[in-house]
């Protein structure tokens, strides 16, 4: 290697390292502009001892609880080496956490693409486009993870791999994670650790931030994973079969899988709750007249097990709080979820979990088949 040579490679790693130092301020100056996220109340008889609380994620930039997710898998690649100035950013996903990808790539100058199925409605396609974020379709669902990584290596870009790399971007021991916050935020209500904390899987991470971050505080808090209908999450956790596979997807945006995705660590949940899709939606209904708005399909399943535990710790004559999550806002679900055509065209009836729902709020028992 000749002088010219070295001293060329030397200000070339300079330059990647300015980039680098200057694209970690961006993104926690972003972060620091934010408000941490609300933990609200949702009302119960105050004689059943049960309190209830939502994590509020809707109100991040993007609308969902996925910016956290999208920032963490940012700031794991830059650090990583694995993305640099000009690096176009492939991502396997058709929903929230594209929109939020988005969202970081236009905040870093870098060029974004999200990998989906052709069939994505055109409300997710519109935002992640809005975000700066151009869409490449694929005919089967199943092709997104090759199709992602083909195009990263045609492009000489990164493929953020969400599903592998959600439970390892995190730091589950603190730094300001949706954990901390949580408990942070608890500190002065009457029941200040909860009994169980529900959440739902897509990736995985969020249940695995959760459950480690429980067991290094030592806090006795059970951790409860709800799944939807058709993922395979629950089936896998309760036959301790990693392989499972199913060739429908979640009808439920945001969580469920037809696999068992490599963020998903079922050693640190303590129950899973397996979800028809007719409860959640049904769930997404009835909370709106509770709350006055409209919140997305996966809040539904949260609180269809959320009742599940409340009504079993009614039972028990046990006082607490439950923790879950308002993932993102029901604007984005107009014309399906909250839209009556579409659910009878999938042949779901609503009458009987409603019942169900109805039945629990007036008396403390959830009676589901």
């Amino acid at each position: 290697m000749t002088p010219g040579m070295a001293a060329s490679i030397d200000r070339s790693c300079t330059r990647t390292r300015a980039w680098t130092s200057e694209a970690v301020r961006i993104i926690e100056a972003d972060a620091n502009r934010s408000a941490d996220t609300h933990l609200l109340r949702y009302p119960l008889p105050a004689a059943w001892g049960i309190d209830l609380y939502l994590k509020d994620e809707s109100t991040h930039p993007t609308g969902s609880l996925k910016h956290r997710l999208a920032r963490s898998l940012f700031l794991y690649a830059i650090c990583n080496g694995w993305v640099t100035e000009n690096t176009p950013v492939i991502e396997a996903s058709s929903g929230s956490t594209a929109v939020s990808e988005a969202y970081f790539a236009r905040l870093l100058g870098l060029p974004f693409i999200a990998v989906m199925p052709r069939s994505t409605s055109r409300e997710k396609v519109s935002l992640i486009e809005w975000h700066g974020g151009r869409c490449h379709f694929v005919d089967e669902p199943g092709a997104i993870y090759t199709e992602s990584r083909r195009l990263a290596t045609e492009l000489g870009g990164h493929f953020m791999d969400q599903f592998t790399h959600a439970e390892r971007a995190t730091d589950w021991r603190g730094n300001n994670n949706i954990a901390e916050s949580v408990f942070d935020q608890l500190a002065l209500e009457p029941h200040a650790e909860p009994s169980w904390i529900v959440v739902g899987a897509g990736t995985g991470g969020t249940s695995a931030t959760f459950g480690r971050y429980l067991r290094y505080r030592c806090h006795r808090t059970e951790l409860a994973v709800v799944d939807p209908e058709h993922s395979v999450f629950y089936e896998a956790w309760r036959d301790s079969d990693p392989e499972r596979t199913s060739d429908r997807g979640s009808l439920i945006e945001g969580i469920g899988r037809p696999r068992v995705e490599p963020s998903f660590v079922g050693q640190a949940i303590d129950r899973m709750i397996k979800v028809p899709d007719a409860a959640s939606i049904a769930t997404i209904r009835y909370t709106e007249q509770v709350l006055g708005r409209r919140v997305g399909g996966s809040t539904g399943t949260n609180l269809w097990g959320v009742f599940a535990l409340a009504s079993e710790m009614i039972a028990a004559g046990r006082r607490g709080s439950i923790v879950t999550l308002l993932c993102d806002g029901g604007e984005r679900y107009a014309n399906t979820y909250y839209d009556d055509e579409w659910v009878a065209a999938r042949g779901m009836d609503l009458d009987a979990p409603r019942a169900v729902l109805e039945h629990f709020h007036a008396t403390g028992e959830f009676r589901a088949g």
